[in-house]
């Protein structure tokens, strides 16, 4: 079976990906009401896309992220952020907030996760991020299982 063969969720449930379209613009706009900067989500967005080796998504986060000014630097780094000093306090946190999300099957969210986040990020901060960790979840797994295709 070649990606072709796959169906296209978007395309065959288009009221669905309208909804899903829909909530994405609402996570968005509540990401912005928390004061997470465009470009800050995207590499959120980025993050767990990686975590969850989603190409597609991937690509399209990276070149999202150097459009709303993100530096070429926080993008290369960013699998390897723990290792950096490119980013803040609550951007660390917020990204192991994205990464526990993310991997909720491994071991739930852990507690000392959640502390260190509430920690240095409001209630709204923390809803936001986890919102985007939940809404970028959902857009790769419509796309890994589509087999969105990713080429040059």
């Amino acid at each position: 079976m070649n990606q072709d063969d796959r169906v296209n969720l978007g395309k065959i449930a288009p009221e669905l990906y309208r909804a899903v379209v829909s909530l994405d613009g609402q996570v968005t706009q509540r990401a912005r009401a928390a004061g997470l900067g465009d470009g800050f989500c995207h590499l959120l967005r980025l993050r767990a896309s990686q975590v969850n080796h989603c190409a597609f998504c991937v690509r399209m986060h990276t070149r999202d992220a150097l459009a709303a000014g993100e530096s070429s630097d926080r993008i290369s780094v960013l699998p390897a952020w723990r290792e950096t000093q490119y980013f803040t306090d609550k951007e660390r946190a917020a990204l192991e907030l994205t990464e526990a999300v993310t991997l909720v099957a491994h071991d739930q969210v852990p507690e000392t996760v959640y502390a260190e986040a509430a920690a240095v990020l409001s209630s709204e901060e923390i809803a936001a991020v986890e919102w985007l960790a939940i809404q970028m979840n959902l857009w790769n797994r419509i796309a890994i299982a589509s087999r969105y295709p990713v080429g040059p």
